[in-house]
């Protein structure tokens, strides 16, 4: 199984160094274990050279028996627990940083409806580690900010929040918006890898694309720290513009969230769960009642 598992990152990634990061291992053992693989299978699974990586034949028919192999693994724990279980079941639900208010609300809705079959908590986590809670069966469900891309995976929209700059507050005194230019001079944060979704690393791209090059990469800190480099008037970064938000506790005296007028970030929120969980599985009364609780997309 782990030998699938590693096979089926590199085939997605199509780089051995982002897959290795993804798997928390070294690119050397990864690349071992790849070959271990293809001995056993008697097969050439991937095209090496300098510059890239691409599936061979056997890799491309390989990569989707290895998915369905994976899934039917992941899956053994939530079907013997409804196998077995009696009475009410507990289950998970994951819940990302700063979630507004109103979904908040739209949680609570949802574990009132679910309360006759399952006792629903909530779990918290970054994106990354509330998807992979998720696809192995540990959460029911979760809510979680895009991209999300894993295939095994329904992904239904709830929530799109516009996005600004946090910027010193004193050096833009009684404006209401500004433009990308203006922050040439200050320093783009990158933020911890602990609390940074995949999202954030977009907006990082976007800034080198349009011209924003400082950057200052934070390690051991929390979004505290962000809003410190910020007021210090160094640095900025992106936050969500609606007050509501409790991202918004994080502000500082001299920090201040406005709009861009030449770019327009906004986070999206969705609700995941496992496919084949939710067809003819032990969610599909969860499922059915989160379709109905979250169904309108909100933009906010």
């Amino acid at each position: 199984m782990l030998h699938l598992r590693y096979f089926v990152a590199v085939a997605e990634e199509l780089n051995f160094s982002a897959a290795a990061r993804g798997l928390h291992m070294a690119t050397s053992p990864l690349s071992q274990r790849i070959r271990d693989l293809e001995r056993e299978l008697d097969q050439r699974l991937f095209e090496r050279d300098t510059h890239s990586v691409t599936l061979t034949p056997a890799g491309e028919t390989l990569l989707p028996l290895a998915r369905d192999v994976l899934e039917q693994f992941n899956s053994i724990p939530w079907r013997l627990r409804e196998a077995t279980r009696s009475g009410r079941a507990t289950m998970f639900m994951g819940i990302p940083a700063g979630l507004h208010p109103c979904l908040r609300e739209h949680v609570s809705e949802l574990t009132e409806r679910a309360a006759a079959w399952y006792e629903l908590l909530r779990w918290p986590g970054t994106t990354k580690a509330l998807v992979e809670g998720v696809h192995e069966g540990r959460l029911a469900l979760a809510l979680a900010r895009m991209p999300v891309s894993d295939p095994a995976l329904e992904i239904v929209h709830v929530m799109s929040e516009r996005m600004g700059a946090v910027v010193p507050a004193d050096q833009f005194t009684g404006r209401e918006s500004l433009s990308l230019t203006e922050l040439a001079d200050l320093s783009f944060i990158v933020a911890p890898h602990e609390i940074r979704s995949a999202y954030f690393d977009q907006l990082d791209g976007e800034m080198s694309a349009r011209g924003i090059r400082k950057r200052i990469k934070l390690t051991d800190s929390d979004f505290g720290g962000i809003a410190e480099l910020v007021s210090s008037g160094i640095a900025f970064y992106f936050s969500l513009l609606n007050p509501d938000n409790p991202m918004h506790g994080y502000a500082m005296e001299n920090t201040t969230v406005l709009p861009l007028t030449d770019f327009k970030p906004s986070l999206n929120t969705v609700l995941v769960w496992r496919k084949d969980r939710a067809d003819g599985g032990d969610l599909a009364r969860l499922v059915m009642a989160a379709r109905e609780v979250f169904a309108e997309t909100r933009h906010v």
